[in-house]
């Protein structure tokens, strides 16, 4: 098979299968990739070369004995480097687990590879995950793949990156405050943030029981085709038995969704941070295409929208961000990362009584959201309200307020699809964010699979 390195997951599942090709050869070529483009963008922290091929040579042995095989047979994947890895060194991105490697998978690599998946290697992430920036002190710094001089995107940058570049066709994300989302907008590629409660995060470096804030980090697949998020997310689901938030809900095909009468609210500014012209047009685009394919879109942004500068600030770090000063002491790290002082530097300790009004209206918003999406099965919105910056500048004065367009589904919990809808004046991807009612992720990814038929979805890098 031409170009192998990027095809779908799902079309090289097939494909082993089908003995057009050998694992072996599908996992050379994606080692190969990663090689040529590794340099430049730093993306991949560690390779497990040697075992993938002998385990791509397993499957294809077992493939021959005609024994039974999983979803992802043979297929090869990278993982985010906050999910613990059985043999491999699972970092987090912080100093103190700069040489931990963990004596068993964490829950999602587990299903993963159980369905037949093998590992490459561990990509790139901030410290602890908690930054929009990809950079930490053991690894450096990953870089965007359409332009080394911008962000990939954090927390799940590095995962972004090497997909966008064929090195990998498969990774698992982590999802705080859009840190799939995110990546996947300034990347080009599809990610999916589920519903909370879908996906154990038993083994990812900010772990389930994390009080006020445990329900906003949800894992997730990240991908160039939208097909391979709905082939993966099946796989990764349903209580672990550890975990105590996973519930046991039905999870339904996209491919059963029609847009015929899909009910959709789109917005192109929250009232916070208005987005650039080009990337409001990439929705209105994404817009005009899902009505010519019989939906029913509204302009209307959801008032609620409003209350989300009141709640972030004292939610995340109301406790002087003492919730992540627990998982440094957890991991033994006494060195932290520039952005992660800053964090701390920001962080200004409320009183209880404040605190505790702050998850009032962290329940009245979620309220409010509710009331709002019961005339909707969908909301079509940016993902962020300007393309990838330049290295340093996430938090800037004018760019702090870009991302509250994913934190606000982090809060309401709901599941949030993105695929690339237009491209920059500068040439950098853009993508729009599909939001779907509780539980409703088959609605967000079959939005999100006819806007990638539309608009084209994934392009190549020159790189």
């Amino acid at each position: 098979m031409n170009d192998i390195v990027y095809a779908s997951a799902t079309r090289i599942a097939q494909a082993i299968r089908h003995k057009e090709i050998s694992a072996e050869e599908v996992v050379q070529a994606h080692l190969d990739r990663i090689g040529q483009v590794n340099g430049a963008l730093n993306a991949v922290v560690q390779l497990c070369a040697d075992r993938a091929v002998s385990e791509a040579k397993a499957a294809d042995e077992a493939l021959a004995r005609g024994d039974s095989v999983g979803p992802l047979h043979g297929v090869p994947m990278t993982l985010k480097d906050s999910l613990d890895t059985e043999g491999i060194i699972s970092t987090g991105g912080t100093k103190g687990r700069e040489s931990f490697v963990p004596s068993e998978d964490s829950v999602v690599a587990a299903r993963l590879r159980a369905a037949g998946a093998i590992l490459l290697g561990k990509t790139n992430t901030p410290e602890f995950t908690l930054a929009g920036e990809t950079d930490n002190l053991i690894y450096g710094r990953t870089n965007n793949p359409y332009n080394r001089d911008r962000i990939p995107g954090g927390s799940s940058g590095g995962a972004a990156a090497i997909i966008a570049s064929g090195g990998s066709p498969l990774d698992m994300g982590s999802d705080t405050g859009g840190s799939i989302r995110m990546p996947a907008h300034f990347c080009g590629i599809a990610g999916l943030k589920p519903n909370t409660g879908r996906v154990p995060r038993t083994g990812h470096i900010v772990p389930y029981g994390m009080g006020a804030v445990d329900a906003l980090t949800q894992n997730g697949p990240m991908a160039r085709y939208v097909e391979d998020l709905a082939l993966t997310l099946p796989i990764i689901s349903g209580p672990d038995w550890r975990d105590p938030a996973i519930v046991p809900m039905r999870l339904r095909d996209p491919a059963d969704v029609s847009m015929e009468g899909l009910r959709i609210a789109m917005h192109t500014d929250n009232g916070i941070k208005t987005p650039t012209p080009e990337t409001q047009e990439a929705v209105r685009s994404a817009a005009r295409a899902l009505e010519d394919m019989g939906a029913v879109l509204e302009e209307v942004t959801p008032d609620a929208l409003e209350m989300i500068p009141d709640i972030t600030p004292n939610l995340n770090g109301g406790d002087g961000r003492a919730w992540v000063r627990r998982l440094l002491d957890r991991a033994g790290t006494t060195e932290i990362s520039p952005f992660l002082q800053n964090r701390f530097d920001s962080a200004e300790p409320i009183s209880t009584e404040r605190f505790s009004q702050t998850l009032e209206l962290l329940d009245q918003y979620r309220s409010r959201m509710l009331g709002f999406m019961e005339d909707y099965d969908a909301i079509l919105c940016p993902t962020a309200a300007i393309a990838a910056c330049p290295h340093g500048e996430t938090w800037s004065d004018e760019n702090k307020s870009a991302f509250t367009y994913t934190g606000a589904y982090n809060m309401t919990g709901w599941p949030g699809a993105v695929v690339r809808g237009g491209t920059s004046l500068d040439g950098m991807p853009i993508g729009v964010q599909a939001v779907s009612r509780p539980w409703r992720e088959d609605v967000a990814l079959a939005i999100a699979s006819r806007l990638e038929s539309a608009l084209g979805g994934w392009q190549k890098p020159e790189l």
